[in-house]
């Protein structure tokens, strides 16, 4: 399994630890640039001891964001948070690099860059891509300073989903959000779709539901589906997908390296979940 999170820097995701045939998330394939269609969804950016990376999250409080687990765990100092809808539309990369990468990021220097900070906390079940019933790849960033003038999302109630199991599931249709890399042709030499590093934006498309388990939704993220205009990607991981006004997962992992097949993503509406959310706000 490949988890969609990634560096700023480099095109395919660092591997991550492996479940069957697939792997931690990745970037939107097909969908829309999102403007401020989803103003509440950020883009989170942290070391870890093997280098910088980036994933998607979504503000689920004034001093919160939610994202996967495997987007929080072993960060080394403070997390960069951005709401911005744009980042990049062609290089240089406009985020700051740490004065000492081995320790991460400072509030200070992030605040002089004009961004926001926080802490990351991982959930202590994460399982790490181990065990499917114990999935539980959900953490969040607590902000260093409270965010004004975007709303937060609604977290779905507590087993929203269940009542959308199959054969219900294949025809309700799922928005996800995130900054990963889009999927499409390079301008030359071979024409087969790749993960691209630029224009780095927030995109939203739609994915219909394929397999619901009590940890996990399964989306068909093939852009080709009539059901829906694509799925997640490298960089995706951690942002949310919606229902009906409500969060209802995190972006998890995908099962190839072109994005288009089936994705992965951590059910947010159960209670290993939201109890544990609760005593973090």
């Amino acid at each position: 399994m490949r988890a969609l999170r990634r560096t700023l820097a480099a095109i395919v995701a660092t591997t991550f630890a492996l479940l069957a045939t697939s792997a931690p998330a990745a970037a939107i394939t097909g969908g829309e640039p999102d403007g401020n269609r989803h103003p509440n969804v950020g883009l989170i950016m942290f070391y870890d001891e093997t280098g910088r990376y980036r994933c998607s999250a979504t503000l689920v409080s004034p001093t919160m964001v939610l994202t996967a687990a495997h987007c929080t765990q072993g960060t080394i100092g403070k997390t960069l948070v951005t709401f911005d809808s744009v980042i990049a539309e062609a290089p240089p990369s406009p985020f700051p690099a740490a004065a000492n990468p081995g320790a991460g990021y400072t509030a200070a220097e992030l605040a002089a860059a004009g961004y926001l900070s926080g802490t990351a906390h991982t959930h202590p079940q994460y399982s790490d891509f181990t065990d499917q019933a114990n999935w539980n790849d959900v953490g969040v960033v607590v902000l260093d300073k409270p965010v004004t003038g975007i709303a937060p999302a609604t977290v779905a109630p507590s087993g929203y989903l269940d009542q959308f199991a199959q054969p219900k599931l294949n025809k309700t249709i799922f928005e996800v959000v995130g900054y990963g890399t889009e999927v499409r042709k390079p301008e030359s030499g071979p024409q087969k779709p790749e993960p691209m590093s630029y224009p780095l934006l927030r995109r939203y498309t739609t994915s219909p539901g394929q397999k619901l388990t009590p940890q996990i939704l399964q989306m068909n993220g093939n852009p080709n589906d009539v059901r829906g205009g694509g799925g997640t990607c490298f960089g995706d991981s951690g942002g949310p997908s919606f229902l009906n006004g409500y969060l209802v997962t995190v972006t998890s992992y995908g099962y190839t390296d072109n994005c288009r097949y089936l994705g992965g993503y951590q059910r947010v509406d159960i209670p290993v979940v939201q109890n544990w959310l609760a005593t973090i706000r």
